[in-house]
């Protein structure tokens, strides 16, 4: 005969994985950001209610009115989720009492001493644990450094005395938002999770499944953190790496797009990776500092992440030298010059710039004197060391007055013909002139 325990775990269990199946369960998304707006966005086209939660009151109102803020989900597709009442957005917590499953899609940024800032996983925690009802499903998805979930949210889940696997369920599945990705979005890319339990694997499996293609389990919450600082470790060294070559060439009188282009004729035992200005988003040059950290606690230095890092790090530095010995070259100098940025957001064709490193290459750049714009199509404006800056419209008349630009964001729709034919001085980070024949001998690569 079974014990109630054992009793209250599957009527828990069997009742969560028949609201699932039957698409009748209530999830809520905590955070509507980059990852928590197309994720709630995909649970409600699937058929779910879906109850998304953020603390920004104007966010909140023009998701309500079907406006996005998140440039891969358009107002159209999230106005008809809002209107067909699957979804809806508020900033109240307590409307955690009715859901039977939550997913966490909150920033994790550093700290000042880059250190894992986790404070917003804390205080969603809390607020679940104010409101938990029996039976709930909680997912995080915030990229985090291995044993968060089981170290950070478990004791405070835990501390009534609820059991989990019993009277909760708990599990760490990753995001892997690639913004401006065309091809790979929420519902096709593969989703890895892990739960402190079987039972929580299982069903936030289950649950992911009613939306997502390819669901890949793995055998603990700490495996599907480690999966995650894994991928972005991965980019992170790679680019350091290629990185490296880049000021190794530069030494050497190379071009490295070359030396790139012909490496990667090899059919197998190579990937082609890419130089840049370097590293930004919310990922790549966050993540692999998470895992870095981790490590120290054990005793243990993450030799490749650091040194990765310090070399990414150190790439605007080492684009403003580049541009320092052009200008000179020229019989010019920094201090004074006319400097156009091209290119704020950190990738191309997005408006992000959340650790852009066009932004520390605008500081240094004012920090020596120059006279500093930066052209954008996507941006607006930024803020820099407290102070608002416009995007100036790129014209004719702003090429030909600049005494050199920079290209730090590839974006696919700038005329770079023509700002090579105006440009007295063209800086390349992204390699986007190689295809313009005339010129060439404006143009300084990295």
């Amino acid at each position: 005969m079974k014990t109630t325990n054992e009793q209250v775990q599957n009527d828990c269990a069997e009742r969560l994985r028949q609201k699932i199946e039957r698409r009748e369960a209530h999830l809520a998304v905590v955070g509507l950001g980059y990852v928590g707006l197309p994720l709630a966005v995909e649970m409600a086209r699937s058929g779910f209610k879906v109850t998304g939660i953020d603390c920004i009151t104007e966010r909140v109102a023009h998701l309500n009115e079907g406006r996005s803020h998140v440039g891969d989900v358009p107002d159209k597709i999230l106005a008809e989720v809002i209107h067909a009442g699957r979804l809806s957005a508020t900033t109240d917590y307590s409307i955690l009492r009715s859901v039977d499953a939550v997913s966490i899609c909150v920033p994790t940024p550093l700290g000042k001493t880059r250190d894992p800032d986790i404070s917003f996983i804390i205080n969603v925690t809390e607020q679940i644990c104010s409101f938990l009802p029996r039976g709930l499903l909680v997912v995080l998805e915030s990229t985090t450094y291995p044993g968060t979930t089981t170290e950070v949210i478990l004791p405070r889940l835990t501390r009534d005395g609820w059991r989990v696997g019993h009277d909760f369920f708990l599990a760490f599945s990753p995001e892997r938002v690639d913004p401006g990705n065309a091809q790979f979005q929420t519902h096709n890319t593969p989703k890895i999770v892990g739960g402190v339990t079987p039972t929580c694997t299982e069903l936030a499996a289950l649950l992911y499944q009613q939306f997502i293609q390819h669901i890949h389990p793995v055998s603990s919450t700490e495996a599907a953190e480690m999966v995650k600082l894994l991928e972005n470790t991965f980019r992170s060294v790679n680019i350091g790496l290629v990185n490296e070559v880049a000021i190794m060439c530069n030494k050497l009188g190379l071009n490295v797009w070359e030396i790139i282009a012909a490496a990667a004729t090899k059919p197998f035992g190579f990937m082609p990776f890419y130089p840049g200005p370097g590293l930004g988003g919310h990922c790549i040059p966050i993540d692999p500092l998470y895992l870095s950290w981790k490590l120290k606690t054990l005793n243990y230095q993450a030799r490749f992440i650091e040194l990765a890092d310090d070399i990414n790090s150190h790439m605007p530095q080492f684009v403003v030298t580049k541009l320092n010995d052009a200008l000179n070259d020229r019989s010019k100098c920094l201090k004074g010059s006319k400097i156009l940025v091209l290119g704020i957001a950190y990738k191309p064709n997005v408006s992000d710039v959340r650790e852009s490193p066009a932004l520390d290459i605008l500081r240094i750049l004012r920090e020596k004197g120059s006279e500093v714009h930066f052209h954008d199509p996507f941006i607006a404006r930024i803020e820099l060391a407290g102070n608002t800056i416009e995007s100036t419209p790129l014209d004719d008349q702003l090429l030909s007055r600049s005494d050199a630009v920079i290209i730090v964001t590839n974006h696919a729709n700038l005329p770079y013909a023509r700002i090579v034919e105006l440009a007295p001085l063209v800086i390349d980070t992204r390699n986007a002139c190689r295809s313009i024949s005339t010129g060439q001998d404006k143009i300084v690569k990295l």
